[in-house]
């Protein structure tokens, strides 16, 4: 059985993730105040609508209540954002991501209970930083406000010792969860796997603590 997501707001945030939903062959309701938007999407989503999602009525003729996930990706529009996220919660939505602005925006989607809040451009610049400030570190996600995975190139400084030479956990505080090796991947690598040069450590931890373990052990 296919799953089913409502996208509202196809500006190029929302129409990505339309696409790639589709692409993950789910049944996706895309829905924009625009009807030139949503001439665009007619072919690439499962339905397509012009709508007014900051009118109650409009969203209950949808049926939108029967969804299991929307995403609300509206653009500049804060208030259509807020007003359409605080409408999908009163109608029983089961879970709702919504796409912040600015911080002021997030703290009010938070309280109105938006399950996930994302700040795109936000989280790109935290990954884009970590990898100019650091040739080892390849990718970064926040977990939360202080925890993240990152993926960090091991380099000849660290192979050829195993993990538990390293005592990567003890003495750095993070955990290597995963090592890819060419098109290999090991999860959950055993304590007497040695790191080769070039491997790509899946680590995760503490911010502090990554940005550690990349200083201390890989210079």
């Amino acid at each position: 059985m296919k799953r089913e997501f409502v996208v509202i707001g196809l500006g190029r945030f929302g129409g990505s993730i339309v696409k790639e939903l589709v692409d993950q062959d789910a049944y996706v309701m895309a829905i924009d105040i625009s009807p030139a938007k949503v001439d665009e999407f007619a072919a690439i989503a499962t339905q397509a609508v012009a709508a007014d999602t900051t009118d109650e009525i409009a969203l209950k003729s949808l049926g939108i209540q029967n969804f299991e996930h929307v995403i609300v990706a509206i653009g500049e529009n804060i208030q259509a954002s807020i007003l359409t996220s605080l409408i999908l919660k009163e109608i029983g939505v089961p879970k709702i991501t919504v796409k912040a602005q600015n911080d002021y925006h997030e703290k009010v989607l938070v309280k109105i209970g938006a399950d996930r809040v994302v700040r795109p451009e936000r989280d790109m610049g935290i990954r884009v930083a970590n990898n100019i400030v650091s040739n080892n570190i390849l990718d970064y996600l926040d977990l939360s406000d202080e925890h993240s995975i990152a993926e960090i190139r091991a380099n000849e400084k660290i192979a050829g010792h195993s993990l538990v030479e390293l005592n990567i956990r003890a003495s750095y505080g993070v955990n290597i969860v995963a090592i890819k090796r060419g098109s290999n991947i090991y999860i959950s690598p055993k304590a007497d796997e040695r790191i080769e040069n070039d491997d790509i450590l899946i680590i995760i931890g503490s911010d502090f603590d990554i940005h550690n373990f990349e200083k201390r052990a890989l210079h």
